[in-house]
């Protein structure tokens, strides 16, 4: 078996999402309606008061980090508040004041202290705190409408082969990049 049937395969096997992106165009489902954008630095600390209210908060993807299970300005996150974090949630947390990234946990310490890493990092880690926490993504929502429950058992399969694949995620993240 070949290096490229195997890189196909493993491909496949993830579930790209996004097999015939090139054909479809995706609207947004709120197109009809006035769009205000506000820059991260503005954003997302509203976001947070909003999400450490109790409430849930709905934001656009900016960003390449989270490839290929979230693509930059295509696909919106649903983040809630939360109250127990588990390794492969992917979380909202602020690492620096007034610097949030949306990356995946794939550590926790018995001391609170949390390792972070964009699905679409090839290497390089965030730390943060449990009270650096902004909230947690419950739903992934597609252009089209889409809703995937970050629960569903077959995303979290794909998440942890994933993280498995940490060390051939530049070929298979190149594979994926030719394919959207």
């Amino acid at each position: 078996m070949s290096l490229k049937s195997i890189i196909k395969r493993v491909a496949y096997a993830l579930g790209t999402p996004f097999r015939r992106a090139k054909q479809r165009k995706y609207t947004d489902a709120d197109s009809g309606m006035a769009r205000v954008e506000l820059p991260n630095d503005k954003l997302l600390p509203l976001v947070r008061k909003f999400v450490d209210g109790g409430e849930k908060a709905v934001i656009s993807v900016k960003g390449y980090s989270m490839r290929p299970f979230l693509e930059h300005l295509r696909d919106k996150v649903e983040l809630a508040p939360w109250k127990e974090l588990h390794v492969g949630d992917a979380i909202l947390a602020e690492i620096a004041p007034g610097h949030f990234v949306l990356h995946r946990i794939i550590a926790i310490d018995g001391q609170g202290h949390i390792t972070l890493m964009g699905d679409g990092n090839l290497r390089g880690t965030e730390h943060c705190t449990l009270a650096d926490v902004c909230g947690v993504v419950t739903r992934y929502i597609r252009p089209n409408g889409h809703v995937i429950e970050a629960s569903d058992p077959r995303l979290c399969r794909r998440i942890r082969l994933w993280r498995r694949l940490l060390p051939i995620r530049r070929i298979l993240l190149f594979v994926y990049k030719q394919t959207i």
